[in-house]
């Protein structure tokens, strides 16, 4: 059975996260005030709805509690989000992603019952920061506050030799989950992998750790 997630408000990032998670091909339920918005994204998700996020018969009727997660996405609207948030928690929604518009307001959202915090703008720019610093990092995925996966270009050190040779996990504290020769992908590459000038490597680890290859 497909999971399914419902998504409240349809601002830029809430269509985003609707139309990608069904473009997966997870069930996608998503709800928004504004009947011009419904009808424009009911093609690209599995139901869409027009209601009030913060009307707690309206989630009833939509079977909230039966959904594996729900993301609020309407962070501009500091109280809807708290509200709906605590409606969604009281209702007994497993998982929680809630947009926040600043640190504050997400650190009262995790109080009021959200299990993952979002701040776009702030993550966005981080990544962006992050992709300046350094030529070797190609994309970042945050895991947690401490660890990441990220795709790597190969340091000149590197090129010619195998992963047994290199041995990251003992000098960098990696992990080498992949390695992308093209368009071919080697999934857990075995120690003899020579890495090549145009790989790119999927590795994960503590940041601090990844720090030591982005300062390279």
């Amino acid at each position: 059975m497909k999971e399914s997630y419902m998504v409240l408000g349809l601002g830029r990032f809430g269509e985003a996260v609707s139309k990608s998670l069904y473009a997966k091909g997870y069930e996608v339920l998503a709800i928004d005030e504004d009947e011009e918005i419904i009808n424009e994204i009911q093609n690209h998700v599995t139901h869409a709805i027009v209601g009030d996020c913060t009307d707690e018969s309206v989630l009833k009727a939509v079977g909230a509690r039966n959904f594996d997660g729900a993301i609020v996405a309407v962070g501009g609207k500091i109280e809807t989000s708290i509200l709906s948030t605590v409606l969604l928690r009281e209702l007994g929604v497993n998982f929680i992603v809630a947009r926040a518009a600043t640190e504050l307001h997400g650190r009262i959202l995790k109080k009021v019952g959200a299990d993952r915090v979002v701040l776009p703008e702030r993550d966005m720019g981080i990544k962006f920061v992050q992709s300046l610093a350094s030529s070797h990092i190609v994309d970042m995925i945050e895991l947690s506050e401490d660890h990441s996966i990220v795709e790597v270009r190969p340091l000149p050190s590197w090129i010619g030799k195998t992963l047994d040779e290199l041995n990251m996990r003992k000098v960098y504290g990696v992990t080498v989950m992949a390695a992308k020769e093209g368009r071919d992908v080697v999934v857990s590459p075995r120690a003899d992998y020579k890495i090549q000038e145009d790989d790119i490597l999927v590795v994960v680890g503590h940041n601090r750790n990844i720090d030591k290859i982005r300062e390279k």
